[in-house]
């Protein structure tokens, strides 16, 4: 592991990149209220609300951990052309993240993800959406802006974070891929079951141990580094990912070049939630990489962070001078 001063000096070049991140993106909405009586029309509790908000999801919560990291985040994404944008265009506005790769189409619904929560307990989830891939018209306009992105500014690193919305398709991943590969840029994936097979010679793949399994439909025991290490040969012989970096929930995480296996145990946490731990996780893994950090510092700090936002109730991004604090304690 790198010595204190080597820490600061690597969160302080964070300051200094500029991160593309590819995805599905949605609002995720949320009404608290109390919950007092039972419904006279069907057996169902009545939220009485006393608060509601909006916030940003998916992918741009990606983009939301990158800026709290310090770092530039660029949104390239294809939402609906509805009142639900107009909602999402103000987010990002509030939040001072770019608009320049964000898509509206009339053929697509901006998705929302609405929680209602009575008596601090989640009552239902309604998803508004469509997860078909992008027309042939969408896709094209996406894949001109984020080539005119890469072309007319520097970009350290490429973010795909797939949500299996239909964003993200088979020809954008090879399509963006091979140009950043031309171009030394690397690429970080945090996959879905849909495009598994579609990431091939990414810079990292991130998947978590229930992707890996369905990915390459084997069973595995997360316990078991060999039987682990053995999935991501399986997976590599036909993808050909320099790295490999899998997340295994209270086993910590495996990660793997051509030359090095690194595993890191879970830390012990106070869990209040895990939403958005593999948001903030593949983004500091791409920071790190972006600064050409070895991977078992790559897997250090990322899994460290994944674990800090797991202590938040809520999809909430990470905390900057606290995960510093944290990687500097726990030096060897």
């Amino acid at each position: 592991m790198i010595n204190k001063n080597e820490i600061v000096n690597l969160f302080n070049s964070f300051n200094n990149l500029n991160v593309l991140i590819i995805g599905d993106v949605m609002i995720d909405s949320y009404y608290y209220g109390d919950v007092n009586r039972i419904s006279p029309e069907a057996p169902v509790p009545i939220v009485s609300v006393t608060k509601k908000n909006n916030r940003l999801g998916g992918a741009a919560n990606v983009a939301l951990n990158i800026k709290a990291l310090g770092a530039n985040p660029i949104l390239c994404s294809v939402i609906g052309q509805d009142s639900d944008s107009e909602t999402f265009d103000e987010l990002l506005k509030t939040e001072q993240l770019n608009t320049k790769g964000i898509i509206k189409s009339k053929e697509r619904i901006t998705t929302v993800k609405t929680r209602v929560i009575g008596n601090n307990h989640q009552v239902i989830r309604v998803d508004s959406e469509v997860d078909t891939p992008l027309s042939v018209n969408e896709n094209t306009a996406l894949l001109k802006a984020i080539i005119t992105l890469i072309n007319n500014q520097k970009i350290d690193i490429v973010i795909f974070q797939d949500y299996d919305k239909g964003v993200i398709t088979k020809e954008l991943i090879e399509e963006v891929i091979t140009i950043c590969n031309d171009k030394n840029i690397p690429t970080t994936v945090d996959p879905k079951k849909k495009n598994f097979a579609n990431y091939k010679n990414a810079t990292l793949f991130k998947p978590n141990l229930k992707e890996l399994k369905e990915g390459l439909n084997i069973e595995i025991d997360p316990s078991n580094v060999k039987e682990v290490e053995a999935a991501i040969d399986q997976l590599n012989s036909s993808q050909h990912n320099k790295i490999n970096f899998i997340t295994l929930s209270e086993y910590g995480v495996l990660i793997k070049d051509n030359s090095t296996l690194k595993q890191i145990s879970a830390h012990v946490r106070d869990i209040a939630d895990v939403s958005g731990a593999g948001d903030t996780v593949i983004s500091v893994a791409s920071l790190c990489l972006a600064l050409n950090q070895p991977i078992d510092v790559i897997a250090e700090i990322a899994n460290l962070a994944g674990g800090l936002v797991c202590e938040s109730v809520g999809v909430v991004p990470i905390d900057k001078d606290q995960l510093r604090s944290e990687v500097i304690a726990n030096l060897n």
